[in-house]
């Protein structure tokens, strides 16, 4: 009989600390193995090659190591991108001396710090208003049904404008098990061809459906809008939380209805084009702490702050592809992740189907999203995302305690 042999992949210490319990590991060295149990591989651009290479000899001294450009040893760049390989317990002895180095170090060691203590656990949210609630863990996924309430939109456009329709697809969506439901006005499919409306024929739209279907809904309603008004009517009218499609970047006036109002964001990632000299990611981020920053300035709580990567919006087929296989590096924003791929072109193009029949795609796409940190899935397929999330959420919980 073959002896069993088993490869362990440690993403933090909660997990390390739970094998070494199986073999009856000594509490001393729990605490002593565990740090060395996992390691973390990161990159870091464009930093002073004097910095790379006091960083380089910081790591390599603790056992870890740097990967630098071959022109940092002789100085003659001046800048230079690095990866770090190290496990914890080298990360922890190394940034502690760093932090008493010149060439920008000590900032570099502390923020090195900060993006290793996020990346531990997914966040958690608690929300509460007066007549519903929703909690964001890292135990269960959540699923953001979608009504479109408008003439346009590219799955379902026209189907749900009336009131009967759409009250009668707001409780086909909680039956299924959608935890939000989130109504949009104005149809702002990617790749272009949406019919721009104007504030009035939003809330024209908007407004007697909202209010319409509200006693009939029982989990908390966000409303998809990038119109700062909008957003604030529709509070008024009983929604519990906003969808931007620009992140807060395109109304002004977004951030302070959000924090007027105490209530949740969705700051979705978008371009002018699909242009990203220094990577998309890098982007995103960028765009993502540009947004926490002005709802910061203007009174918004970070925990009221969930991201969304945007897929689909200013993104061709590969950027989309590259995001979806990098939605972990989102972590690092410290907000929940809420990913949005329902039916969309991208799916069409690998499997070829239109529209009404990407529902395996989308599910494909959820199931990577979860296992890559995502905790909100916004999706027209309700029962059958639910259903798969619930089945992937057991499976997740069960390989933590055996």
């Amino acid at each position: 009989m073959e002896t069993d042999i088993t490869i362990l992949d440690f993403k933090n210490e909660a997990q390390s600390w739970e094998e070494l319990k199986k073999i009856n590991c000594d509490e001393m060295g729990l605490h002593i193995l565990c740090p060395k149990s996992v390691f973390k591989v990161i990159k870091i651009k464009k930093i002073r090659t004097k910095a790379a290479n006091i960083l380089k000899q910081t790591f390599l001294g603790k056992g870890g190591d740097v990967a630098v450009s071959r022109k940092t040893v002789d100085l003659s760049a001046e800048y230079t991108d690095v990866i770090i390989f190290a496990t914890l317990k080298q990360y922890k002895v190394a940034l502690a001396q760093l932090k008493v180095q010149p060439w920008g170090l000590a900032k570099l060691a502390q923020q090195i710090e900060n993006i290793l203590m996020k990346s531990k656990a997914l966040p958690y949210r608690n929300y509460q208003w007066s007549d519903r609630a929703l909690e964001i863990n890292d135990t269960n996924s959540l699923v953001m049904g979608i009504l479109n309430v408008t003439p346009d939109s590219f799955s379902d456009g026209g189907r749900f404008n009336r009131k009967e329709s759409a009250k009668e697809r707001v409780i086909a969506l909680q039956e299924a098990g959608a935890d939000i439901i989130d109504i949009g006005a104005e149809s702002t499919r990617p790749y272009g061809g949406a019919e721009k409306v104007t504030e009035k024929e939003e809330l024209e739209r908007l407004l007697p459906i909202l209010e319409y279907i509200n006693p009939y809904c029982k989990v908390p309603i966000s409303v998809d809008t990038y119109k700062a008004n909008v957003a604030e009517a529709a509070l008024k009218c009983g929604a519990h939380m906003i969808n931007d499609i620009w992140g807060l970047q395109q109304d002004e006036k977004m951030a302070q209805v959000a924090a007027k109002y105490n209530v949740p964001v969705v700051v979705m990632h978008n371009h002018v084009d699909m242009q990203y000299p220094d990577g998309i990611m890098y982007h995103m981020r960028s765009f993502f702490e540009r947004s926490i920053a002005i709802g910061l300035e203007n009174g918004l709580k970070k925990e009221n702050i969930i991201i969304d990567p945007g897929i689909g919006f200013a993104k061709n087929f590969q950027q989309n592809m590259y995001v979806m296989n990098h939605l972990e590096d989102l972590q690092l924003m410290d907000c929940p992740v809420l990913l949005a791929t329902s039916r969309k072109r991208f799916i069409g193009e690998v499997l070829d189907l239109p529209v009404e029949e990407r529902v395996e795609g989308t599910i494909a796409t959820a199931t990577l999203g979860r296992q890559k940190g995502v905790q909100i899935h916004r999706v027209h397929d309700v029962k059958e995302v639910k259903r798969t999330l619930k089945m992937l959420d057991a499976m997740m919980r069960s390989g933590r305690d055996e």
